[in-house]
């Protein structure tokens, strides 16, 4: 409150402009809980312009203390606190009075969706402002006097009318947040160099025609969106970003793609709908945490061997590119879960085998290997003198592609004989799928030491047994359309699990494990009967980008799932909730999670 009274000492008539007189669109009863609470809730009430007393909170004796003389403890209005939360948001706000600077202790200022054309440069003086969003207005431009907070975090300028930013834009050291995406921004100051704890930058949708080489100074920057620029090439010390785990450069002008010799962290690049013709091996050698590869509507036209090097890699779209061959060796790529190859003219390929999924292609691409390598230690040929049994067992992928793979037999247990063949051969990715199992396979437990992806999707499976809870590897794990209700505790062992798809099951609520599992960066759990989830355990999951909870019984969405801002990917559609509305849910998952956070109580 202290603080409140210095800022109205600097100018005796500060926030006099207008009588002081309450206004209806804000109860009394909202200010005086915002003088105990510290946080004001003003969002979605058809305001046009901001009460004077909301401004002087901190300043003016409350109406109640003229009226009431004998105060309890719970009346004490001079033992306030000054409010450090306001939320102005949706509403019809077409200014912001200079009288902002009444409330110094601000420390998250929310006005988005508003009908702002400009800022008070009275905002610079609220200097313990740590996150400030005035996205989705009509602003033109941005204050100097902006440029003093040094403690802002978080700066959401997103969907406005920007053409260009003060040149000081680098004073703001202690941002780790900026999204400047949908303005009409033709160039970056070079004073971003200076942002050097920056985590999350978004340039998506403006008129760059190229960004500086100064930006690789962001020694913290791990997410970066140039979506949707003018961009004909990125600059090669961009390579030297050593932290940067994701990369979007979809729908620009780019003829290559730069080499990233630094960039062992990244995770995900996308760069569809450019104008790339050529694929170099040193474009691709140094990936090592590659995972996505996204180079769809390209004008590619051939594929490197050293393709097969991205170890990592679950998601590779190549569609509609130029692409005659394909490196066979593509099929040994062990965690690739996803492979788009239509529109090429692929002459290799059958067309009806591009239709039939990605298992089916990389099953035909590792046939190819095999038929291209004449191995000396390979298995002997099929013939009329091999048993039966022993056909079953396919050796090449065991030993070289450390896969055991025994699906699609409708099978009511796997064979002995497959578990006996692994001998001593470390086995990675064990694929069961499409069968007639009951359980868990018992002797899958013998692969502990070496088994990262398993796969036991399409079966009649109602319980995970212990056994693949002791598989302390695995990184991915597919139980789709089986008869789960439930996981067990015990699955909390399974700390470097990465991905877990348990769509199309018999959940009623989501699994309590999950919460436990701190690695998860996946959670699909789309077509179950699951009725709530607890979005403050959620946020423990600090990787959790993708989650998928499509067509399942949720009667509501906890508006603190919102704060949960790590999900790029969250899919609710298919529920009967009422809100978020349909047409919130098709502005995609930062308009969702903006909307949710937007409704949490004050």
């Amino acid at each position: 409150m202290a603080a409140a009274r210095r800022a109205a000492a600097g100018d005796p008539r500060a926030g006099f402009r207008r009588a002081a007189e309450p206004s209806p669109a804000v109860p009394q009863g909202l200010i005086r809980a915002a003088r105990k609470s510290g946080q004001l809730n003003l969002s979605g009430r058809n305001l046009g312009e901001v009460p004077q007393h909301v401004w002087r909170i901190n300043l003016d004796t409350p109406e109640e203390a003229h009226q009431n003389l004998s105060f309890g403890a719970a009346d004490r209005w001079w033992e306030q606190t000054d409010l450090t939360k306001l939320i102005l948001a949706s509403n019809k706000l077409q200014c912001l009075s200079e009288d902002v600077k009444l409330l110094p202790a601000l420390t998250v200022l929310d006005v988005h969706d508003n009908q702002l054309t400009s800022l008070p440069s009275a905002l610079g003086q609220l200097e313990n402002l740590q996150k400030l969003d005035v996205s989705h207005n009509k602003l033109k431009g941005i204050p100097e006097e902006l440029m003093q907070l040094s403690h802002l975090k978080s700066l959401l300028l997103h969907h406005n009318e920007l053409s260009c930013l003060p040149d000081g834009f680098g004073q703001l050291v202690n941002l780790e947040e900026l999204d400047l995406s949908n303005n009409h921004l033709a160039d970056i100051p070079t004073s971003f160099a200076l942002l050097i704890n920056l985590v999350r930058l978004n340039l998506a949708c403006n008129q760059l025609k190229n960004l500086p080489a100064d930006i690789s100074a962001m020694k913290s920057l791990r997410q970066l969106d140039c979506t949707k620029n003018y961009l004909e090439t990125v600059p090669s010390k961009l390579a030297t970003m050593a932290s940067l785990e994701q990369l979007y450069l979809r729908k620009n002008k780019l003829r290559s793609l730069p080499e990233f010799p630094s960039c062992k962290l990244l995770k995900e690049l996308h760069a569809g709908e450019n104008q790339i013709e050529i694929l170099n091996a040193e474009n691709l050698k140094h990936l090592n945490s590659l995972s996505v590869l996204e180079l769809r509507d390209n004008k590619i036209k051939s594929v490197p061997d050293e393709i097969a090097l991205l170890q990592k890699l679950e998601r590779l779209d190549l569609a509609n590119n130029d692409i005659s061959r394909l490196p066979y060796t593509l099929g040994n790529l062990p965690q690739l879960k996803f492979l788009a190859l239509e529109g090429n003219p692929l002459r290799t390929i059958r067309r009806d085998l591009l239709q039939k999924g990605t298992q089916e292609l990389l099953k035909y691409l590792r046939s190819k290997i095999q038929d291209d390598v004449t191995n000396p230690n390979e298995e002997p040929p099929v013939t009329a003198m091999t048993l039966p049994s022993e056909s079953r067992v396919n050796m090449h992928a065991i030993t070289s592609l450390k896969l055991l793979e025994y699906s699609e037999k409708q099978a009511a247990v796997i064979p002995d004989e497959m578990f006996n063949a692994v001998g001593s051969n470390p086995v990675a990715t064990v694929n069961f799928s499409k069968n007639q199992l009951s359980e868990v396979p018992p002797r899958i437990v013998e692969l502990k030491d070496s088994l990262c992806d398993v796969n036991l999707g399409f079966n009649k499976i109602s319980s995970v047994s212990l056994e693949l809870c002791v598989l302390h590897k695995l990184t991915h794990l597919d139980i789709r359309n089986n008869f789960l209700t439930s996981l067990p505790e015990e699955m909390e062992a399974l700390t470097r699990l990465q991905v877990i798809n348990l769509s199309f099951n018999r959940f009623k609520v989501f699994p309590s494990v999950l919460y436990r599992i701190l690695a998860l960066e996946t959670v699909l759990l789309g077509n179950n009967q699951v009725g709530s989830i607890d979005p403050l355990q959620l946020k423990k999951l600090d990787r959790l980008g993708t989650l998928d909870l499509q067509n399942n019984d949720l009667l509501q969405v906890p508006p603190e799932l919102g704060n949960c801002e790590t999900l790029r990917t969250l899919l609710l559609e298919g529920n009967p909730f009422r809100t978020p509305r349909a047409a919130i849910l098709a502005k995609g998952t930062a308009a969702v999670l903006e909307y949710l956070r937007s409704r949490i109580p004050a």
